[in-house]
């Protein structure tokens, strides 16, 4: 682990990880996902220790850039930094949640949206190591 460049893993941590408040909002994917998790999110309250959840969220998305890292080569550039951030996201995190989906019964709207999110972080991540070789 000593080749890993930990000021790129913590930005690409950053940028993978706020896209999320975008793509989980009423303009995109909101209304479909709160649907499929029988959530009503029309009457506004703040949920409980929110703090912690972002916080515990943005750390979750360093450690997936660290791991991510680990995957790329930096001497290889931005193009193998993308590819191997997109096949990471398709290969292992879409089809886990495919598997787990099918036994949960979950819509193939509801793996669509929480698959593309993370499809979009591990790219943005992808980007930022590749961009900070």
């Amino acid at each position: 682990m000593h080749h890993i460049n930990w000021l790129a893993v913590i930005v690409a941590g950053f940028v993978g990880f706020f896209p999320g408040a975008l793509w989980y909002s009423p303009l995109m994917f909101l209304k479909p996902w709160s649907r499929e998790l029988e959530i009503d999110f029309t009457r506004p309250r703040k949920p409980r220790h929110l703090p912690l959840i972002l916080l515990t969220g943005l750390i979750l998305s360093i450690v997936a850039a660290t791991v991510l890292s680990l995957a790329i080569d930096p001497a290889r550039g931005l193009r193998h930094a993308l590819l191997a951030a997109g096949v990471c996201a398709i290969g292992l995190v879409g089809t886990s949640f495919g598997i787990q989906y099918l036994f949960e019964r979950r819509s193939l709207t509801f793996w669509a949206i929480n698959a593309g999110y993370h499809l979009v972080q591990f790219l943005l991540i992808g980007l930022a190591l590749g961009l900070m070789r």
